[in-house]
C-alpha cells in the first residue's frame, strides 16, 4: 500500500501557484490605492497610478514584441521609471537587466550583446556613456529616452541630449492600463539579470528567479522589521543587485519609495525629516556622509531610521556617530548571487551590556543565515567538509537555498564551478563562530599576500578606520620585487581634519605586525 499522502492530492490551479513578487504589488494597488508609492521631487504617485504605469509599460513592451526570453536593458537612476521598470518587465514574462551607472562603454556594450537586450532605457543623465557604446555592441535594441523633469537644478552632471528613438512618457502612454499581465509560468523562470564585477575578464550574468525574489520580499520586511507602510530612502542603487529586492520588498507592505537620484548630505537628511523616512539603505560610505556632514546639512527628526548596511563591518566610531544621528544600524552581507543580503547580524540584547572591545567584536561578524536561505556554512572548498566552528579556522563561505541565483548566463563552466559539492561558493574567506555567526576574514581572490604571508585587506582597512581623522579607505594590493605584494591604503580624510602618510603609517604600525602595515597611503 502506498503513502496515502500521495494519492489523490494533486497539484492543481486551485492550490499551487508559482511565487513571484508581481501579486504582492496587485494586492498593494487594490487594497491601499490611495496610499504614496512614489516620491520624487515635486511628484506623488499613488499606488493606484504606479500599477497603471506599470501596466501600461507592460503593454507598450507587449506590443512591440517583447515576450518570454527577451531581455529588456535599463540605464537609470533611483527614479520612478526604474520602479515601474521592475514591475513592468516581469509582468510581460520578460527579464529585467539593470545596467550599473559607473560603468565604462566596453563594459556597457558586452552586456548589452552578451544579454542580447531587445529594448534599452537611458536616462539622459547616462546618454554620453551609453552612446558610445551602442556604437561598441553588436545589438541594436529600441532606444528609449527618460527625461526627467525632476532633474535638481545643482544637478553634480547635466543632462545629455537625446539619443533614443522614443520618449519614456510617450512610449508608456502608448500602452494600456488594462493590460492582461502575465504570471511566471514557472516561479522557476527568470525575473531578472545582474552582471557581477568580477576582476579578470567579462562579467558574469547573474540570473535571478521569480520564486528567490518573492521570498527575498518577505525576508527582507522581516530582517528590516518593516511594518505597515514604511518609507524607504533610495540611498542604495537599483541597479545594485535589484536594489537588494525591495523595489519588490516594499510591495508586501504598501510602502513608500522615496527616490534619490545621486548620494548627498543635504538631499537625505531633508527627506528624512520631510517624509518621514524609516529605512534606507547603503554601503559604510553613506554613513560617512551622514555623520560628517556640515551642521548646516544635517536636519533634526524624531524617528529612528533604520540603515541596513554590506560589505565592510563599520567601525565602532562609525556606528557610535550613526546612533547619535538617530540612525540604527544593521549589518547584512550577501552576493549578487544571493539576491543581495542573505546574512544578518542578528543582535542580542544582552551583548549591549559587554564592554566596548567584546561588542565590536560582536558587530564585526557578518552573522547568520536570512530566513529564506536554508544553509550557510564555512567550508574547505576542496574537501567540502566543514571547518571547525572556532572562530579561527578560515574556509570559504557558501550558500545553499532558494535565495541563490539560477547561475551565470550562457556560462556553464562558471555555474558548475560555483555550485560544486552542491552548495554556492561565495569566493569569500571566513570563519565560523561556536554560536553560529560567520565573520568574513577576506576575498580569496583578493587576499594580500606578503613574503608568503596573508595579509586581510579587512584587518588593515579596521586599524585605519580607528584614526580619527580617516573618513573611508580601502587597502589593495600593489606589485613588489622584494616581496611579491605590498599593501597600500587610499585614503578619504573627513572634512576640516588633517593627517599625514607618516602619521597613518605610524597609527597602523600601532595596531597591526609590521608586514600588514601599508607600505605607502594615498
Amino acid at each position: 500500500m502506498g503513502n496515502p499522502y500521495e494519492q489523490d492530492l494533486d497539484r492543481n490551479p486551485a492550490n499551487h501557484q508559482p511565487l513571484t513578487p508581481l501579486t504582492y504589488f496587485e494586492r498593494a494597488a487594490k487594497t491601499f490605492p490611495d496610499q504614496t508609492a512614489i516620491i520624487h521631487g515635486r511628484q506623488r504617485t499613488t499606488y493606484r497610478d504606479f500599477w497603471k504605469r506599470s501596466l501600461r509599460l507592460a503593454s507598450a513592451l507587449a506590443k512591440r514584441g517583447i515576450g518570454k526570453g527577451d531581455t529588456v536593458t535599463v540605464m537609470l537612476s533611483n527614479t520612478p521609471p526604474m520602479l515601474e521598470a521592475h514591475f513592468g518587465v516581469p509582468m510581460t514574462r520578460a527579464v529585467l537587466h539593470s545596467l550599473n551607472t559607473r560603468l565604462d562603454a566596453a563594459v556597457i556594450a558586452f552586456q548589452l550583446d552578451h544579454a542580447e537586450s531587445k529594448v534599452l532605457i537611458v536616462d539622459r543623465e547616462f546618454a554620453g556613456v551609453v552612446r558610445q557604446a551602442l556604437a561598441l555592441a553588436k545589438v541594436r535594441p529600441l532606444l528609449i529616452d527618460y527625461d526627467d523633469p525632476d532633474y535638481a537644478a545643482d544637478a553634480p552632471y547635466p543632462k545629455g541630449e537625446r539619443i533614443g528613438t522614443l520618449d519614456y512618457e510617450a512610449f508608456v502612454a502608448d500602452g494600456d492600463e488594462d493590460f492582461a499581465w502575465s504570471m511566471p509560468d514557472d516561479e522557476w523562470d527568470a525575473i531578472s539579470l545582474n552582471y557581477t564585477s568580477g576582476t579578470t575578464g567579462n562579467p558574469k550574468g547573474v540570473v535571478c528567479h521569480h520564486r528567490g525574489a518573492a521570498l527575498m520580499a518577505y525576508a527582507n520586511t522581516i530582517h528590516a522589521g518593516m511594518s505597515k507602510h514604511p518609507v524607504y530612502l533610495w540611498t542604495l542603487p537599483m541597479f545594485h543587485c535589484n536594489g537588494w529586492c525591495f523595489p519588490w520588498t516594499l510591495a508586501v507592505q504598501a510602502g513608500t519609495h522615496v527616490c534619490l537620484r545621486w548620494v548627498r548630505p543635504k538631499p537625505i537628511y531633508d527627506a528624512i525629516a520631510d517624509h518621514g523616512v524609516t529605512h534606507l539603505c547603503g554601503a559604510p560610505i553613506v554613513m560617512s556622509v551622514l555623520i560628517n556632514a556640515r551642521d548646516e546639512d544635517k536636519r533634526q527628526f524624531p524617528q529612528t531610521v533604520s540603515f541596513n548596511t554590506a560589505a565592510a563591518p563599520p567601525p565602532e566610531a562609525v556606528l557610535s556617530g550613526m546612533a547619535d544621528a538617530g540612525f540604527a544600524v544593521t549589518h547584512l552581507y550577501g552576493l549578487t548571487e544571493t539576491y543581495g543580503p542573505a546574512v544578518v547580524n542578528e543582535w542580542h540584547g544582552e551583548w549591549d551590556r559587554l564592554e566596548k572591545g567584546a561588542r565590536a567584536a560582536k558587530k564585526a561578524r557578518q552573522g547568520v543565515r536570512y530566513a529564506a536561505l536554508e544553509g550557510l556554512t564555512v567550508m574547505d572548498p576542496q574537501t567540502i567538509q566543514e571547518t571547525p566552528a572556532d572562530g579561527e579556522t578560515i574556509g570559504e563561505v557558501m550558500f545553499r537555498g532558494n535565495i541563490v541565483m539560477k547561475g551565470y548566463l550562457k556560462n556553464r563552466e562558471a555555474s558548475d564551478e560555483a555550485f560544486a559539492g552542491g552548495w554556492f561558493h561565495s569566493g569569500d574567506l571566513g570563519v565560523m563562530h561556536p554560536d553560529g555567526y560567520i565573520q568574513i576574514k577576506d576575498r580569496s581572490k583578493d587576499i594580500i599576500i606578503s613574503g608568503g604571508e596573508n595579509i586581510s585587506s579587512i584587518e588593515v582597512e579596521e586599524a585605519l578606520y580607528k584614526h580619527p581623522a580617516v573618513a573611508s579607505c580601502g587597502v589593495v594590493a600593489r606589485s613588489d620585487d622584494k616581496w611579491g605584494e605590498v599593501p597600500v591604503a587610499y585614503v578619504e580624510l573627513k572634512p576640516g581634519k588633517a593627517a599625514t602618510e607618516a602619521e597613518i603609517i605610524e597609527h597602523c604600525r600601532a595596531l597591526l605586525a609590521r608586514f600588514k602595515v601599508p607600505k605607502a597611503v594615498i
